[in-house]
């Protein structure tokens, strides 16, 4: 027969075991990563240009956006923050939800659109032919704690291209600051997407303007003929 203190000691041993259960799921669970939060730059849509649509009347081009790249470092889903110069460092719950290089395609195009100073904006992929290419890099785009308030920088550099001549028309490198309203991620992300959006306006005017300077190769073509007729006029006169 058993006793009432050996069940007593019994039921012990059973709490016992189900505590040490009990604790062994708590440690498991906690140590569990909790999964990374993912942030986006399509927030960036940049505002109608002030610029003025070119008139209809004169021959406009057709500007065929490659898709962007990014330098080394700078072309992954992680979100870059700085501490020290050269020193590249990225948060590990907080990630890009795609490349910046691949989110700012869209903003590119929506900018140069809205100048209406070219008759199409395409995107390659595509079968569409251009008169004009442009092709961007990002340079940075990070998170800096070197200085209270920490600040965001985004850095690009754009090459308008003659598709004819496979001349370079225009470059420029674009650089933007933007303080962040909290030093964590969601602040940094924040910023990043008023620093973009500024560079956004900035390119559309660089290539509004630098396209304005652009003579389609009909007329180059045309010039070139009346100049030379031009100069055979004259040495037969003389």
């Amino acid at each position: 027969m058993i006793r009432t203190s050996d069940r007593s000691l019994c039921r012990l041993a059973y709490a016992g075991i189900w505590l040490v259960l009990l604790g062994a799921c708590s440690v498991l669970d906690a140590t569990k990563e909790a999964p990374p939060a993912y942030y986006s730059l399509y927030g960036a849509r940049p505002a109608s240009s002030s610029l003025s649509p070119v008139p209809w009347s004169i021959a406009v081009p057709t500007l065929i956006v490659n898709p962007p790249h990014a330098a080394a470092g700078f072309d992954s889903h992680r979100i870059i923050y700085v501490r020290e110069p050269l020193l590249l460092e990225y948060f590990a719950r907080s990630e890009w939800v795609d490349t910046p290089a691949r989110m700012i395609a869209p903003s590119i195009v929506a900018a140069l659109e809205n100048t209406g100073a070219f008759r199409a904006v395409v995107l390659t992929p595509s079968s569409a032919a251009g008169d004009l290419r442009l092709d961007v890099e990002i340079l940075r785009l990070q998170h800096e704690f070197a200085s209270t308030p920490s600040r965001v920088r985004f850095t690009l550099r754009a090459y308008l291209v003659d598709n004819e001549t496979r001349q370079v028309l225009a470059r420029r490198e674009f650089d933007e600051t933007v303080v962040a309203a909290q030093a964590d991620p969601y602040g940094g992300v924040i910023a990043a997407n008023g620093a973009v959006q500024k560079v956004m306006l900035r390119l559309a005017s660089f290539c509004a303007e630098a396209a304005g300077s652009w003579v389609p190769a009909d007329s180059r073509r045309h010039k070139a003929g009346e100049l030379l007729q031009s100069s055979r006029s004259s040495a037969s006169s003389n």
